[in-house]
């Protein structure tokens, strides 16, 4: 769809783009290539950079990341969708009505696709694991590994166990590289911006628009592998609000269904290969 020369609609799509629920503030990057599945301007790329520059919720959320000692230890790419994940925490967050003062975070490693789970900081592992079993094993099975910082929780008889008896084994990061789980550290980053920017907007308690946090968040473009995790889930883009049109809409074969996740699989490894390589140069680089 081609924008005409109309500033007040350019803005309003601009403004849909970047600070609706639906899409809660994403960088300059992921919204351009979000705005150009759909939309057509001269200087849209500009455009929208200068917009998210000016933005005053995201420069009060803006995270500085100092640099991480050490080398970067990157994992070996999954063979398949939700075979390896990576689990956190986000904590320090305000409780809510539910009494939820924390967030699990689970990523899968190849897709990038995510779960922002709403808990409470001081959950036993068993009430976790319960919560694994109905969030992540119900709609995925088990995974073949969990990588994970060690949370005396995740380090545990009772989860080593679990898991053992699952047919699941456990990575844990070192305390000398603990960047080894640089994958999830970053999901949580993005979280933590995209919940800040929520509350700033006074939307309520953080629990309640959590699920819209993880929508926008699987439905958003990622450089490391050049689409939207739910793209590469489930083999279609996703319709969104934002998409003024009908999008996906045709019918696909199973053979055909097959295929294309087949294929969106083989091009996520490769896209990650050279993510994973362009990360550990910038990171060693950047590394003291």
């Amino acid at each position: 769809l081609c924008v005409p020369s109309d500033q007040a609609l350019r803005e309003k799509v601009m403004t849909e783009a970047h600070s609706s629920p639906f899409t809660i503030h994403p960088g300059s990057t992921k919204m351009y290539k979000n705005l150009k599945q759909y939309f057509w301007r001269n200087d849209m790329k500009q455009d929208v950079a200068t917009f998210v520059s000016k933005c005053m919720t995201c420069q009060q959320v803006k995270i500085e990341h100092q640099r991480a000692s050490g080398l970067l230890q990157p994992l070996e790419i999954p063979m398949w969708k939700w075979d390896e994940i990576s689990i956190d925490f986000v904590t320090g967050l305000p409780t809510t009505q539910k009494r939820h003062d924390a967030i699990w975070v689970v990523v899968d490693r190849l897709t990038k696709s995510a779960y922002f789970l709403p808990i409470r900081k001081n959950y036993n592992i068993s009430k976790l694991a319960k919560i694994f079993r109905q969030e992540i094993v119900r709609l995925h099975g088990n995974p073949t590994f969990i990588v994970s910082d060690r949370d005396p929780r995740f380090t545990s008889r009772f989860w080593k166990g679990l898991q053992k008896a699952w047919g699941t084994r456990l990575k844990f990061s070192t305390s000398f590289h603990p960047q080894t789980d640089g994958q999830s550290e970053r999901t949580i980053q993005t979280l933590e911006d995209m919940l800040r920017a929520c509350a700033l907007e006074e939307m309520g308690n953080w629990d309640e628009y959590l699920c819209l946090v993880e929508f926008a968040y699987n439905n958003s473009w990622h450089a490391s592998i050049k689409a939207a995790p739910f793209e590469l889930l489930y083999g279609r883009k996703c319709r969104v609000p934002i998409c003024w049109k009908e999008v996906g809409e045709r019918l696909i074969k199973d053979p055909e269904l097959i295929e294309i996740t087949n294929e969106k699989v083989a091009v996520a490894k490769e896209k990650l290969k050279e993510a994973r390589s362009r990360q550990k140069s910038y990171a060693d680089k950047h590394r003291r």
